[in-house]
């Protein structure tokens, strides 16, 4: 095994950030990922070293109690008796009262790597806030868990934009979440006083378990690397009446239905050419979510080479079969009434959908609009290859 490459993430500098933060009422946006080397909550650290006037949760809450979709109020923090502001209730921008509870903001949460991951908009949504009340932002930067290498899928239609796509970005965005508020701060022509503190020893190639960083689930339904590393294709499946595997150890590495042939499914995807990927019969009944306490027959997704697969082209693809395979039953849902399809949002998108490409014609089309990115990209990254 070769050895872990020692990475410290933004918390573990904050000593460099002082001057920024002594003598100011401190907000902090976070969640279980905000943790230093040892393990400590920035939390406490913060709370400790310099005080603490407000915290804002995103989605799954401060402390990750909350499960996806779930809105949440304003509370106090039972550990510090400290205020949280949700930013995922009825309100997901900061309302004057919130901005008025701190004079800097400081933002410490682990993103996945994907287009459609709410907190990117959180701290989008904030950073605009401040902008507004001249408020300066401090982000503690942390690794892509991906790596920084890769971009890929789909480039959002702002026809299509939502809280889980609001930005011309890439599905898979290659960036950490400091080089995304670098770039969102120019994008959206922010006059902001914006700092980031950066990683020390990463380079673009590594993933996260190519370093010593531990892994902690940035929401309750990506408990591990693996399904971070599906999730930024299989995430498709959540605009689908398919279980995207919530309510298993397994989310996002499971998709199925009981309606689905698992062997069936299984053999329709040997058949393709996907390089880095196997599609394996599986059956699994979810504990809570869609066909909860129902047997559900699909496939699991395998990464046998994540070099090489492309798990956006995978899940695709598998959702191509589906479509192929039993067109009676696939149906694409809506989170909002019927007003708009969830997977138009997800994928950025209405092409696929209404059948206009498939899964290879979509991403052949968005190809060279995901290159554009990149190159638009580089004047904000932070990190060498």
């Amino acid at each position: 095994m070769s050895q872990k490459a020692r990475v410290f993430s933004g918390i573990d500098c904050i000593a460099q950030y002082s001057h920024l933060l002594k003598g100011r009422r401190i907000g902090l946006m976070t969640n279980p990922t905000g943790i230093d080397h040892q393990l400590k909550s920035t939390i406490d650290i913060l709370h400790k070293g310099f005080g603490l006037s407000a915290l804002f949760a995103c989605e799954h809450g401060v402390r990750g109690d909350r499960q996806a979709g779930e809105q949440f109020d304003t509370c106090t923090d039972p550990d510090t008796g400290i205020p949280v502001y949700s930013v995922y209730g009825k309100n997901r921008r900061m309302t004057p009262e919130m901005v008025d509870a701190f004079d800097i903001l400081v933002f410490d949460i682990q993103d996945v790597g994907a287009r459609f991951y709410t907190y990117l908009y959180s701290l989008a949504y904030a950073m605009e806030a401040c902008a507004r009340a001249g408020k300066p932002v401090l982000v503690l930067d942390r690794i892509n868990p991906l790596g920084g290498v890769r971009h890929g899928g789909t480039i959002l239609d702002l026809r299509f934009r939502s809280f889980v796509g609001d930005y011309r970005l890439p599905t898979r965005t290659g960036m950490t979440i400091g080089e995304f508020a670098r770039y969102v701060k120019a994008y959206l022509k922010l006059d902001l006083d914006l700092s980031v503190a950066p990683l020390k020893g990463w380079r673009r190639r590594m993933y996260l378990d190519d370093t010593d960083l531990p892994w902690v689930a940035p929401s309750p339904n990506c408990p591990t690397l693996q399904a971070a590393l599906v999730y930024v294709g299989t995430c498709i499946f959540e605009g689908t009446n398919l279980s995207e595997g919530r309510g298993t150890a397994q989310p996002f590495e499971l998709i199925g239905a009981p309606f689905i042939r698992a062997g069936e499914l299984e053999r329709h995807m040997a058949g393709e050419p996907l390089p880095g990927l196997h599609f394996r019969a599986a059956s699994f009944q979810p504990t809570f979510s869609k066909h909860q306490g129902a047997l559900c027959h699909g496939v699991q997704l395998h990464i046998t080479d994540r070099e090489r697969a492309d798990p956006i082209l995978g899940a695709l693809r598998l959702l191509d079969a589906v479509r192929q395979l039993y067109p009676d039953k696939i149906e694409f849902i809506s989170w909002d009434g019927g007003q708009t399809y969830t997977l138009d949002k997800l994928l950025g998108t209405d092409l696929y959908r209404t059948g206009q490409m498939g899964g290879r014609q979509l991403l052949d089309h968005f190809a060279p609009q995901v290159q554009a990115f990149r190159e638009a990209l580089t004047p904000y990254l932070l990190y060498q290859s």
